[in-house]
């Protein structure tokens, strides 16, 4: 078996332990993203209580939220995937589309 020469330009599979550890910091980042936009629609939603006579506002910001995330799957999980990263782009895909279902279903009450 060979071993790759330093500085060869021929790409390697990342290591399950790779991908298992990019997953985890990636999951840390999304849930910091998500949480801050609960944040806001719970802000939100709140304000609305005090607001009764014109229409609520917090399922607009539920759907903003739900675009945000699913264009944030998008963007990073087809990414991952095209760099090569599987398990971390599948993963990615997997927790946004997650909390983008969790967002489409405030914007609907």
């Amino acid at each position: 078996m060979e071993h790759p020469a330093i500085g060869d330009t021929k790409r390697t599979r990342p290591s399950i332990g790779q991908e298992v550890g990019l997953s985890l910091a990636l999951l840390l980042l999304d849930l910091m993203v998500v949480f801050w936009l609960f944040y806001g629609y719970g802000i939100t939603a709140w304000a609305d209580g005090y607001d009764t006579p014109n229409s609520p506002e917090a399922p607009g910001v539920a759907r903003q939220a739900a675009w945000v995330l699913a264009g944030g799957a998008v963007v990073t999980g087809t990414g991952l995937i095209a760099l090569r990263r599987p398990i971390a782009g599948t993963f990615q895909l997997l927790v946004l589309g997650t909390a983008v279902t969790f967002f489409a279903d405030l914007a609907s009450r």
